[in-house]
């Protein structure tokens, strides 16, 4: 079950939900991000909420939080520097639960903020991307993310379409898998289900 939980970065405090998984003894884990904050994104948000629960139904740990200046974490919104930060945070509070190397999800903004800073990242195992915004959010600079797994969208997603995504995946890794869930735009909207299938047999990897 999710408990509410807290947790510092640099100077600030995080909001978050965790779930310990099946309980001791566990070893894996997921952080999940969220989508853009300005857009009214959070920790709440349906595609998050899926992504958790595929997750959890294999018995994983999870932790989802709030970026700063997000509903009860502190500090302000810093377009996707200091959310970075956030994002080391939340894996130390992981390792600190003895989850040493959680898998890393992102959806939206999160999965953009997720891909600015894995090369940055050692704690950090297996990424999923879901819908990177990539005709909207500059991915300039991006190159190899070794981390990198699994990158879904939608057939019908104009902010992360399948074309562009195409032309970003051999630069990330070439060898993630890609996933287009056909007939869901941006916002899985009727599509939940199809997303938890796509990918439900990637945490079965483990």
């Amino acid at each position: 079950m999710e408990k509410n939980i807290s947790f510092p970065c640099d100077d600030i405090n995080l909001s978050g939900l965790f779930d310990e998984g099946m309980g001791t003894g566990v070893k894996n884990g997921v952080v999940v991000t969220h989508p853009h904050p300005l857009y009214g994104g959070d920790m709440y948000n349906p595609v998050v909420e899926e992504i958790i629960r595929t997750y959890r139904a294999k018995g994983w740990a999870t932790l989802r939080f709030n970026f700063r200046g997000t509903g009860a974490s502190g500090g302000r919104h810093d377009e996707g520097y200091g959310e970075q930060e956030d994002i080391a945070a939340a894996l130390t509070y992981m390792r600190n639960a003895g989850i040493p190397v959680p898998d890393l999800a992102g959806y939206s903004f999160g999965a953009w903020v997720c891909a600015r800073c894995a090369a940055a990242l050692d704690n950090a195992h297996r990424m999923i991307m879901v819908s990177p915004p990539v005709a909207m959010m500059d991915f300039a600079g991006i190159e190899a993310i070794p981390q990198l797994a699994l990158v879904i969208t939608g057939s019908l997603d104009e902010i992360a379409p399948p074309d562009l995504l195409h032309q970003h995946l051999p630069i990330w890794n070439p060898d993630a898998r890609f996933s287009v869930i056909e007939g869901a735009d941006h916002f899985f909207s009727g599509w939940a289900n199809a997303l938890g299938a796509a990918i439900e047999p990637f945490v079965s990897m483990e």
